[in-house]
């Protein structure tokens, strides 16, 4: 995989690798506790999915799918027999797992790749360099300080192949190496020979140690709105909301409007998009409802209505499967 490339995690990785159900390993300790079980099933998470540490979010919830506890920090300090830690251990990865399947990850393994890409092709390189001393040069001097070498750096970021300084602390080790944070002005020239040192000893960094980053973006597939369509009497509570929508406007709307505006509000939380996301959510609803407009324009009968919302939501269901919905987290 190319780094700076987006991988979808979604749960299928860690069950293809890992054997379930699993057994802690041998231990001298006379009683186990809840650190030990935690510990354990995030190490053989994480050796599962390329090395990623999982969100803090992520095991919360998975912790609470299993039943295993509310709260991580009491658990920890929890007491258990080997078989009982044994059985959370399988509960605990099988829910991250399912979490992931409803909520997936977009990360990027960072290997130092799209850094030698730049570096081996001398025209792209003078390119990167000679936009970075220009968005850099904001008094136009035709000179920058040493030290906005590192502002280049967060300028390129992962999607060039940069880990984040968080992430990598090693990058102000190569900085410190090459002198890079001093005032000293440089020229064009300059600064581009500054960066290339800085950044071929990235590259050699990066393919010693891979550094995964989960990236700012939520993907939908229609992961979480299958689940849905699967679950009878959720499915049930979601169509009585839309037709008691139908029935408290009083207005001339047709069925195939008032379904919409409905799911444009309140979608999110069956598993679709937000509508305000992106140009991409808005041709999702207009691909969706022109197909339907096509086959049914109205559905008077409740009984008739309900099976027209449930069609509606299988046809967003299938729509996200063959091209996934991407956007910034922030909505």
């Amino acid at each position: 995989m190319s780094d700076g490339g987006l991988t979808l995690v979604d749960g299928t990785q860690l069950l293809r690798s890992l054997s379930l159900p699993l057994t802690l390993p041998d231990s001298d300790a006379a009683v186990l506790t809840g650190a030990h079980v935690l510990d354990f099933a995030d190490s053989k998470a994480s050796s599962s999915l390329f090395g990623l540490s999982l969100p803090q979010n992520l095991k919360s919830s998975a912790l609470k799918r299993a039943a295993v506890s509310d709260d991580d920090v009491n658990f920890r300090s929890k007491e258990l027999d080997r078989d009982h830690a044994s059985k959370l251990v399988t509960n605990y990865l099988t829910a991250i797992a399912d979490v992931l399947k409803e909520d997936p990850l977009l990360v990027s393994v960072l290997d130092g790749k799209t850094l030698r890409v730049f570096l081996e092709d001398e025209d792209d390189f003078a390119m990167l360099a000679e936009n970075l001393f220009t968005d850099l040069d904001t008094e136009d001097k035709g000179k920058i300080c040493k030290s906005q070498i590192s502002s280049a750096l967060l300028h390129m970021g992962v999607e060039l192949g940069v880990p984040p300084f968080s992430e990598f602390p090693l990058i102000n080790d190569i900085l410190k190496k090459h002198g890079a944070e001093g005032l000293e002005e440089l020229g064009q020239a300059q600064f581009a020979q500054l960066l290339q040192n800085v950044l071929q000893d990235i590259a050699d960094a990066l393919a010693e140690k891979h550094i995964v980053v989960v990236r700012n973006i939520k993907i939908i597939n229609g992961s979480k709105l299958r689940m849905l369509l699967a679950d009878k009497k959720q499915l049930n509570d979601v169509i009585d909301k839309v037709l008691q929508e139908k029935k408290s406007t009083g207005d001339e709307r047709s069925s195939i409007d008032i379904i919409r505006g409905f799911l444009e509000k309140n979608g999110k939380d069956y598993g679709l998009p937000p509508s305000e996301a992106n140009e991409a959510v808005v041709l999702l609803y207009d691909a969706v409802f022109a197909d339907i407009r096509k086959s049914k324009t109205a559905a008077k009968m409740d009984d008739e209505f309900r099976e027209f919302v449930k069609n509606i939501l299988e046809k967003f269901a299938e729509q996200l499967e063959t091209n996934p919905v991407y956007y910034d987290f922030e909505y």
